[in-house]
């Protein structure tokens, strides 16, 4: 199946966008903090109020719940590692929101149009952690509400007299819940849960994190009893990330990897489809996608370019 939409962060902009923080200001030490310095350097139509109750989420996921509430009118985003657009497999909405989630920050990525004024909501937050380390307090105006939207999610569009509606997000993560036809004791089974990456591998964990990306990161995802690499932002998608230099290995060798993979990766495909999850493989080379695809065509499989 084509992926839909990986969604993601970025709050530095360039030329007629807002200024980024200097090399020499502090690094935010309190997560939260720094999701509220990273916000007020966005346009919102709702003062900032979803940012601020999302502050406490890791940044991929308060990017993906308050997407919505972006002036998009001032906001453009250019997808300049290529990656969102190979995750999102042509989903045009998808890019924008895979560029904003992105664990990692790229210069240009978002470009917002005019000055940005911290929202209200987001202004007395920092001025509360100013008050606490006694401080002095953010000296700017409160944002004008120009465009009011629902807090919880996107108002609801006329759906297209060519295209079946899509089902709205139910409860406060995206995408919906498990399938209804699931047990209660399945549904236990099915829900993700981050644990730690079982490998020491560096560069792996990296690509795991960075390429779908991952909601958790630096975590892997436990569904159905089996454990995933990652569980793509802002879609139904368990990943399974291959980093190996397989390009280098002899063709003895390249068998034997193989075999061990198809083991792998039938037990986790199952896995993922058993709780209504879809299931992609990422592999670093072209040569290691063709190798996967003779032994099983119907494996979906995306070139990350990922390197050890």
């Amino acid at each position: 199946m084509r992926l839909r939409a990986c969604f993601a962060l970025l709050l530095y902009v360039s030329a007629c966008a807002t200024s980024a923080p200097t090399p020499t200001e502090p690094a935010a030490r309190d997560p939260r903090l720094a999701n509220l310095q990273r916000a007020a350097k966005l346009p919102w139509t709702d003062g900032g109020r979803c940012a601020v109750r999302e502050a406490s989420e890791p940044w991929p996921v308060l990017a993906e719940r308050c997407f919505h509430a972006l002036d998009h009118d001032r906001v453009r985003f250019r997808d300049i590692t290529g990656r969102c657009a190979v995750a999102s497999a042509g989903a045009a909405v998808g890019v924008g929101l895979c560029v904003l989630a992105a664990p990692e920050i790229v210069v240009g990525a978002v470009i917002v149009a005019g000055v940005v004024v911290v929202g209200f909501a987001i202004k007395e937050a920092l001025d509360t952690y100013a008050e606490k380390r006694g401080r002095p307090q953010v000296q700017v105006r409160p944002a004008p509400e120009t465009r009011p939207v629902p807090e919880t999610a996107p108002a609801p569009q006329k759906p297209s007299p060519k295209k079946r509606p899509k089902p709205e997000p139910k409860g406060p993560d995206f995408p919906p819940v498990e399938p209804p036809e699931l047990s209660e004791r399945d549904r236990h089974r099915c829900e993700p849960v981050p644990v730690p990456h079982e490998g020491k591998d560096d560069a792996h964990n990296k690509c795991a994190d960075q390429f779908p990306p991952n909601r958790y990161p630096g975590m892997d995802v436990l569904v159905g009893g089996v454990s995933f690499d990652a569980l793509q932002v802002g879609a139904r998608v368990l990943w399974e990330i291959k980093t190996h230099q397989f390009d280098t290995y002899p063709d003895f060798i390249q068998d034997k990897e193989i075999d061990n993979e198809m083991k792998q990766l039938d037990k986790e495909r199952k896995a993922a489809a058993a709780c209504g999850y879809d299931f992609v493989v990422g592999v670093s080379t072209q040569s290691h996608k063709d190798a996967l695809l003779q032994r099983d065509q119907f494996l979906n499989i995306v070139v990350t370019g990922c390197k050890r």
